[in-house]
């Protein structure tokens, strides 16, 4: 591919370039499915990742939506992937090697054990508890086995336990708090039964690996904010995954002109190859990128592809930031066209600061774009309804 096609392959798969190809709540689910996982983050500056994430994408979305997968259909759920994620209910077998793991651990925590099945019986009489139902005395150094801490408060820690080893499931979120509910009640049976579906820790690396090139698009085999999450994929084990997956024909080598290296789509995904190199002009579309967006994984990526360099400075000290804390990427058409500072003030949304990238003409239609992508994440019914 050329440079170009590589940019028009990676925005039609991501769902970014021409008609909408994700609506409604339907659509929400859609693109969870084909990321895998989205990453949760309970910053909310002008909407949380998550949220933003299927703004972009999905025509008609609203943040009600996504809760209604969470915590009524319960097509999703939260657990760790990459990082904190939301991910597609039908996978929950398939973390059961990290719940199994997160049983063996609470081995070394006595202090935890002897509370646990005092606080099922008080869940399975009371319902969705929060930390605050339970008040213990102590402290402890718990710490999670997959992926988070929770030392200091001892009733945090023992629902926290329980919940990563698949005990209890998250009931519903007040603000950034935590309700905890039985996972019997809102998982189904079948599921809650079924065994870990892959024989082994290489092929759950395959697994997930796959699932981590389709929610970028395209990836190399090499070191990658893509990769992070997996478990023992380092630089070895990332090529024997690669070799079998390519064995398998699972993925497809491809090459980028004026790119070093080998890129690898899911085979699958061939079909958009092939839109993205023909001639037809897609309508062009203008959208605000989340700062943990499954498009933004592979950040040099995006550099080398699109001529955008983007860095998350949430947490860079405010005297070493070049833009601001919490920014988002701005995508027309085909490119970046600058990135874009929006913070809550009471019910309205403020744009504190708009940087165009260089070569971009500050046209009407441009800014009419902007302030349409603007409209839509400060509607009522979009990320910021009340």
């Amino acid at each position: 591919m050329t440079k170009n096609q590589a940019r028009r392959f990676m925005l039609l798969k991501q769902g970014l370039l021409g008609a909408h190809k994700f609506a409604g709540k339907q659509g929400a689910l859609e693109f969870i499915r084909q990321a895998g996982c989205v990453q949760f983050d309970p910053v909310d500056i002008c909407g949380k990742n998550a949220e933003i994430t299927l703004q972009a994408r999905v025509k008609g979305f609203n943040k009600g939506q996504l809760a209604e997968l969470l915590y009524e259909d319960r097509a999703l759920f939260d657990y760790p992937d990459k990082q904190l994620s939301i991910i597609p209910t039908e996978y929950w077998a398939y973390f059961e090697r990290f719940r199994a793991a997160a049983r063996r651990h609470l081995d070394g925590y006595p202090e935890i054990r002897k509370y646990i099945e005092d606080f099922r019986s008080y869940i399975r009489e009371n319902g969705a508890v929060s930390s605050d139902d339970f008040t213990l005395e102590g402290e402890t150094k718990w710490r999670s086995a997959i992926n988070w801490s929770a030392n200091g408060k001892l009733s945090r820690s023992v629902l926290e336990q329980m919940y990563s080893s698949g005990d209890l499931v998250i009931h519903h979120k007040k603000g950034t708090r935590r309700y905890y509910d039985l996972a019997e009640r809102h998982i189904p049976a079948e599921l809650l039964a079924a065994p870990e579906p892959l024989p082994d820790d290489f092929a759950h690396m395959k697994w997930r690996a796959l699932r981590r090139i389709g929610a970028v698009g395209m990836l190399r085999n090499s070191a990658s904010g893509a990769w992070l999450g997996i478990d023992g994929l380092n630089a070895e084990a990332r090529r024997k995954v690669f070799a079998a997956l390519l064995d398998e024909e699972k993925i497809t080598e491809v090459t980028v002109e004026g790119l070093q290296g080998c890129f690898y789509i899911k085979t699958a995904d061939i079909h958009i190859v092939n839109e993205a190199t023909d001639n037809a002009v897609s309508k062009k579309r203008c959208e605000f990128i989340a700062p943990l967006d499954p498009f933004l994984w592979d950040r040099k990526l995006i550099k080398e592809i699109f001529g955008f360099e983007y860095a998350w400075e949430i947490y860079t000290p405010p005297s070493k930031r070049k833009y601001g804390a919490y920014v988002l990427p701005v995508i027309c058409g085909e490119r970046f066209v600058g990135r874009i500072e929006i913070v809550r003030e009471k019910e309205r949304l403020v744009v504190k600061n708009m940087w165009y990238e260089d070569g971009v003409r500050q046209s009407k239609r441009l800014a009419g774009m902007v302030e349409a992508c603007l409209g839509r994440l400060s509607s009522p019914t979009s990320t910021q309804s009340k």
